[in-house]
């Protein structure tokens, strides 16, 4: 693995972003994807071509990687094929490593991703009857240490960038067949008969994978305006979910910014039971995360706050804190439904699941104060992909193995 200092664990400070746009290749060419299309046409002019050039083929370039999904610079058929060369020698249209792909027995589907400078981390697809969400991660590793979450276990490495994070995105439409079929050459007219997108599987995301969202917000945000823009990934806002452990100061900004769906990792009812599975709760506690969450831009009826809570038995799963949340979602006056999440137990971990009948209750107790509070169905639990289940593969098998599994596959396809 490359050498990268690791972040601080910040314990009850905040951890310090490692300001990176792009990751650094060896080979010294810079990878465009992650990058706005005015910040290519600067890299263009940079590199040697004029203003208006710079910007045509700007826009150009930021149509085939974004709308068509091409990794290759000869596939762009609206640029000459004398500039072809010229952008492949300056540039490159990167994707994360795939280093190893799983498939659970319920559709469910993992990948194990590596950086352009050896780090580890993961995404998860998760197809339903109407829907398919790809969940995100943030960051390589975690900081927040959130005692039931497997993620949490894990240092702190560094945060991804833009592309890396939007990078994601386009490796589930790739390994999904996601990317329109026929021709969509920028500069001619469009025979729409021949344009289809295939009735998309990927429908949502959610940035709820390893990392918390908003101790990378610059880095999140800038992806996701490259996924909401519509001569780019033009997914809806409405579409896509930040999962956050409650990082107040962000919550805002988050809101005006990005305007995505919110969901809040609340977990507890009482300041004792969140400060230990939670530790985040001893800096911005409860109180203080449920102004926030009513102070969230957008949020209303139609646009509802996610509460995420995971059940542990005999922790948080009581009558009394069925209760208790519904009097503080009340109290807050909050636009929120609830997911109630079954524990996914891990090797090591410190509790364990609700059974069946105290969930059920539990969730009961909501419903009927007319709160939405569905229990969700884990997904991809033997893989390791479900809900709290994160933890790079590499940690669990050694570095040489995936190397030679990685060394297969790649023969494989050769």
């Amino acid at each position: 693995m490359a050498h990268t200092p690791l972040m601080p664990i910040p314990g009850q400070i905040d951890p310090v972003p490692v300001a990176r746009e792009i990751t650094p290749r060896e080979d010294g060419r810079v990878d465009l994807i992650g990058l706005p299309r005015k910040r290519i046409a600067e890299l263009f002019e940079q590199a040697g071509l004029d203003a208006k050039q710079a910007k045509l083929r700007s826009r150009q370039v930021y149509h085939w990687l974004y709308h068509r999904g091409v990794s290759d610079f000869e596939a762009m058929t609206d640029i000459a094929k004398t500039m072809r060369p010229w952008l492949a020698e300056r540039f490159v249209i990167g994707r994360p490593e795939i280093v190893e792909a799983q498939h659970s027995t319920d559709g469910t589907r993992k990948w194990l991703l590596r950086t352009a400078d050896g780090h580890d981390f993961e995404m998860v697809f998760i197809p339903d009857a109407d829907r398919g969400t790809l969940c995100v991660s943030s960051q390589v590793g975690c900081t927040l240490n959130c005692r039931f979450c497997h993620t949490g276990t894990m240092r702190l490495v560094r945060n991804l960038t833009p592309g890396e994070i939007v990078g994601q995105v386009m490796l589930a439409r790739d390994a999904l067949g996601e990317w329109p079929k026929g021709r969509m050459d920028v500069a001619e007219e469009e025979d729409e008969a021949a344009y289809s997108a295939d009735g998309r599987l990927l429908t949502n995301i959610v940035m709820m994978g390893m990392g918390e969202p908003l101790y990378n917000f610059d880095n999140v945000r800038d992806a996701l305006k490259l996924v909401m823009d519509g001569d780019g990934l033009a997914l809806s806002k409405r579409r896509i979910t930040l999962s956050t452990s409650g990082v107040v100061p962000m919550m805002e900004r988050c809101g005006e910014e990005i305007g995505v769906n919110l969901a809040v990792s609340l977990h507890a009812v009482t300041k004792e039971i969140r400060d230990e599975i939670v530790p985040l709760n001893r800096k911005f506690g409860i109180e203080e995360l449920l102004e926030a969450c009513a102070a969230y831009p957008g949020a209303s009826n139609a646009r509802r706050i996610t509460f995420e809570y995971v059940m542990l038995r005999d922790r948080n799963d009581s009558d009394e804190d069925a209760r208790e949340l519904v009097r503080l979602i009340r109290k807050y006056k909050l636009p929120a439904k609830v997911n109630l999440i079954p524990f996914n137990p891990w090797p090591g971990a410190p509790y364990e699941c609700s059974t069946p009948e105290r969930i059920k209750r539990f969730s009961d107790i909501v419903f009927e104060a007319g709160i939405s509070a569905p229990v969700r169905t884990p997904r991809g639990r033997d893989i390791d992909a479900a809900c709290g289940q994160l933890k790079t593969a590499a940690e669990k098998k050694s570095r040489a193995e995936l190397d030679r599994l990685h060394a297969e596959k790649q023969a494989s396809l050769g």
